[in-house]
């Protein structure tokens, strides 16, 4: 799928990382911080307790979904794992045109697809210091069973070879850095609109 580039287009930020990295809620303090839009992805995986949908993701049918994929609604979608995840092209399209900066976070295979239609995207991958460590915040999180874990851990090792494919790569020790590196280099974005932070 071809998106057109505009170059006096609002940003448009693509974040990636392995599960337990951080990136959602790195991406969720920075959308706040620089006044973006934190672009949800639709999925067809089941709901988790306490997850909302409209706020973690929007949640569909493969029925719904595959539909979407018809009539060209994604700027990029992927099967991960068995489910499917996509990004909408009318809320980045429509949120660019109004002038606000849309951040997302999206597994590799998107945002390798994002690059590849929009090369105005700016890609930031987000590591953990080591794979102990990631384990740790999977274990800790509570959200899967440890046959899903190391699944999860098995497919990091492949998303870690796609890191040197991105603008960034920021590694998430001290998750308050982390956010103001990630900060720091939206803000240097190149051929961009200035971005100010919104300290309130």
């Amino acid at each position: 799928m071809t998106v057109s580039q505009d170059k006096n287009k609002a940003p448009f930020i693509v974040v990636s990382g392995p599960s337990g990295s951080g990136k959602t809620t790195i991406c969720r303090a920075v959308a706040k911080k620089l006044s973006l839009y934190y672009s949800i992805s639709h999925t067809t995986r089941p709901k988790r307790e306490k997850e909302i949908h409209g706020q973690d993701y929007f949640f569909t049918s493969q029925d719904i979904f595959k539909e979407m994929i018809q009539n060209k609604a994604f700027i990029e979608w992927a099967q991960v794992y068995e489910n499917y995840y996509g990004t909408s092209k009318e809320i980045v399209d429509t949120k660019r045109a109004q002038g606000i900066g849309v951040i997302v976070d999206v597994d590799t295979q998107g945002a390798l697809i994002i690059k590849k239609n929009m090369p105005d995207a700016l890609l930031i991958f987000i590591k953990t210091p080591q794979a102990s460590e990631l384990r740790k915040r999977l274990l800790a999180r509570g959200q899967d069973s440890k046959e899903e874990i190391e699944k999860r851990l098995q497919e990091t090792k492949k998303e870690l070879l796609m890191a040197k494919k991105y603008d960034h790569a920021v590694v998430n020790d001290d998750l308050n850095k982390a956010i103001e590196t990630v900060m720091t280099i939206i803000k240097s974005y190149d051929n961009r609109k200035p971005i100010t932070e919104n300290r309130t």
